[in-house]
């Protein structure tokens, strides 16, 4: 799931529009949050990453990027980190904090230019649920089943935002994400939420522009 650098999934600014073609030298993969830290810490490796997304990754990434599911820098958190690299992946053990448990991480890789393909076409944006019953759900299934033909067989990329004018990217309006993935889609649970409240969001995919 090869993210261009110049389509950031918090911008939120990008042109509305069914196809939009982004292109540019430089990309990233999509974000991956495979582990979450209740058992031993939070294992974000690359050979189980690549394992459970097959072709997602490329065979030698230049850099890792990691952030909590929040959007912290791993810095912002204070936790002790055992690995974070482009050949191991991310490793946070809870044995080794002094203080909180590790938290919830999610890790992205940077590919060399050929492993970008030939640039990326976004759909247009699906509303297909509220949020007045347990939650946001704007799963990739049943948003394929309401729009058949209008969303490719294998997203690269999701991007999710408020449905409001505001458009304010899900990482940033503070609501706990339960899913967030091109493969299962946009899934925000009030039972997660402090305030037993989700935001109402859109979501849409990028595509590879040929499908």
């Amino acid at each position: 799931m090869i993210k261009l650098l110049s389509i950031a999934v918090i911008a939120g600014l990008l042109a509305e529009s069914n196809q939009q073609l982004a292109n540019n030298s430089e990309c990233w993969t999509d974000w991956f949050d495979r582990d979450d830290p209740s058992g031993s810490g939070d294992w974000e490796t690359l050979s189980s990453l690549r394992s459970e997304n097959p072709g997602k990754i490329c065979s030698n990434p230049v850099q890792i990027d990691v952030r909590t599911t929040t959007g912290l820098t791993v810095a912002a958190t204070g936790n002790v980190v055992f690995r974070a690299d482009t050949t191991t992946g991310f490793v946070c053990k809870n044995v080794e904090q002094t203080t909180t448990p590790c938290h919830d991480y999610r890790v992205r890789f940077s590919c060399n230019p050929p492993f970008c393909g030939g640039g990326v076409c976004w759909t247009k944006w699906f509303d297909r649920d509220n949020p007045s019953g347990t939650g946001d759900w704007e799963v990739l299934s049943s948003l394929r089943a309401e729009n058949p033909g209008d969303i490719c067989a294998y997203p690269l990329f999701i991007e999710a935002v408020t449905a409001d004018a505001s458009m304010t990217p899900a990482i940033m309006t503070g609501d706990n994400i339960y899913a967030y993935n091109p493969t299962t889609g946009f899934v925000c649970r009030k039972t997660d939420q402090a305030s037993n409240v989700c935001r109402d969001y859109k979501v849409r995919f990028g595509c590879p522009c040929s499908y």
